[in-house]
């Protein structure tokens, strides 16, 4: 049984305000803050006149905001209400920012998590849910059966920064394919094909790439090992695919951008010396040498 505990939730965005409804429908008293205070008004929450007031309203507070910076903007004049506070941050930023932020709620006397939400705003609290969460072990333990349920929780470490680093680096996919969704798109219509004729197929292309690459653990297996073995699509056969497809987009004109950054990854493992392995091969161009 999840005791009801009182909860703050400071930014009303999508995310935020799908987070303070699923708290409210679990039973939680909520506090919420947001510089546009109307953003409050389909929700059964107590709206709070000052970010003070919301820190001063409960114990755990969840940050829901754009950046870290606007954490910094809104907490820090009323820093000296900090002390004793759990700030879950769930805003995105980079790995380190995480881990300054988690310094400088230490120095106020404050416990800091970072959390990343896996899912879009529709999704919170719904099967299938789940966030990514780092910082002191014992602070998420106590705070778990509330973080539960936003989304199956995944505990990665003390760290700070990794929610932060597994948030963005899930991110780098979704980005990435979104933006190749839209070019491969724009590329079928600039000659004249109706969107609706291409884009069905272009989402199954999307759904059947678990069934190139095998299992995730299969992939990091090879990827670990450094095995690119050749038997599949090899770096040089992909690397030619990826030059027609700049120079069908610069034909078509189409932004090149895109595309020109895929055929830079094959053009280099080729120059390499790995255009007769497996397209994998481009992990070790692409990877940080140490």
């Amino acid at each position: 049984m999840v005791s009801m505990v009182p909860v703050t939730v400071i930014g009303l965005g999508p995310m935020g305000r799908a987070t303070t409804a699923t708290l409210i429908r679990a039973g939680h008293p909520v506090t919420v803050w947001n510089r546009t205070a109307g953003r409050a008004n389909s929700l059964a929450a107590t709206v709070a006149p000052t970010p003070g007031a919301a820190v001063k309203a409960a114990d755990l507070v969840l940050l829901s905001l754009t950046d870290y910076r606007a954490m910094y903007d809104i907490l820090g004049p009323v820093a000296d209400e900090l002390s004793g506070k759990t700030l879950v941050n769930l805003s995105s930023d980079t790995p380190d920012e995480s881990r300054t932020a988690a310094a400088w709620a230490a120095d106020l006397g404050a416990g800091f998590l970072t959390g990343g939400i896996m899912v879009p705003a529709p999704a919170v609290g719904q099967p299938g849910a789940y966030a990514f969460y780092s910082g002191p072990q014992d602070l998420f333990r106590a705070h778990e059966p509330v973080l539960r349920l936003i989304g199956e929780t995944r505990y990665l470490g003390a760290d700070p920064g990794l929610a932060q680093l597994f948030y963005q680096a899930h991110l780098d996919v979704f980005l990435t394919a979104l933006a190749s969704l839209l070019h491969a798109t724009a590329l079928v219509t600039a000659a004249g094909v109706p969107a609706a004729e291409f884009l069905p197929d272009a989402m199954r292309t999307l759904t059947e790439i678990p069934d190139v690459v095998g299992s995730g653990q299969e992939l990091a297996a090879a990827l670990v090992a450094g095995e690119h073995p050749g038997d599949l699509s090899t770096a040089r056969m992909m690397g030619a695919t990826a030059d027609h497809i700049v120079r069908t987009s610069a034909a078509s004109g189409v932004d090149v951008e895109l595309p020109n950054a895929v055929r830079s990854h094959y053009d280099r493992a080729i120059a390499a010396g790995l255009g007769s392995r497996n397209w994998t091969a481009l992990y070790e161009v692409i990877k940080l040498k140490r």
